[in-house]
């Protein structure tokens, strides 16, 4: 698979993301009707809208970003390596400008890989760009363009082999490949917590860059190539 793709021009991202308000009753009023109205179908039965709120921060109209991981390949001689970068914080607005600054150094061509990035964090990045009336980068720019025209990569896409109605972790995933889980401290469920009650930022920022390891070794499988040992594994202290 994906012989025609050179890594070095294949960036790995994760997006994390959080409800903008510790607690629904902390939203202003107007946007508890609007949560209420949103997710009325995605709530269990007798689930209220002020319980489903933790799961704020998986809607781009209620959430904002903290974190957003990056891994970039690299080869010297015949030695692949990948390094790994973050930009996180309170300020969701420096987070992404920090984001686009990067991508703006790069090839309009470079191809943007995430694992259920076209579900996810690519049109999330796009909308909060746009409520923080960021321009959208060439990368994730996809207006007008024809399919084949679109260099973004999914793992979870690629997975599926065209079956609609496959739904697979990145953590199964990692466990069939015989990867390291990437969620062996906090899960996705547990962002809103660490993020809004133990105000531990350096802790998702981890998880999120372990989510892109885990990615960019998915995306070598895929390639039939060999897993990253750690010492090819770079973390560019923030």
């Amino acid at each position: 698979m994906l012989e025609s793709i050179d890594l070095q021009q294949v960036l790995v991202l994760d997006v994390e993301t959080v409800p903008q308000y510790p607690s629904f009753n902390e939203l202003p009023a107007d946007y508890q009707s609007l949560w209420d109205q949103k997710t009325r179908f995605q709530r269990r039965d007798g689930e209220t809208a002020a319980e489903f709120y933790s799961r704020g921060g998986i809607l781009a109209e209620f959430g904002k970003i903290i974190c957003i991981s990056v891994g970039i390949f690299s080869k010297k001689t015949e030695t692949l390596s990948l390094r790994v970068k973050s930009f996180y914080g309170d300020e969701e607005k420096e987070v992404i400008q920090s984001f686009i600054d990067l991508l703006n150094k790069q090839s309009d061509s470079l191809v943007l890989c995430a694992h259920n990035g076209k579900e996810f964090d690519f049109p999330y990045l796009c909308r909060r760009m746009l409520i923080n009336g960021l321009q959208i980068p060439v990368q994730l720019n996809i207006h007008g363009k024809k399919p084949w025209e679109i260099m973004h990569l999914d793992t979870m896409d690629l997975w599926k082999f065209g079956d609609y109605k496959n739904y697979t972790s990145l953590n199964l995933l990692a466990a069939v490949f015989n990867i390291p889980s990437p969620k062996d401290d906090i899960d996705g469920s547990m962002v809103h917590k660490v993020y809004w009650e133990d105000n531990d930022l350096e802790r998702i920022r981890i998880y999120c860059e372990k989510d892109v390891i885990t990615t960019a070794q998915i995306l070598l499988k895929f390639k039939s190539l060999a897993a990253l040992s750690s010492d090819q594994i770079t973390i560019v202290e923030p």
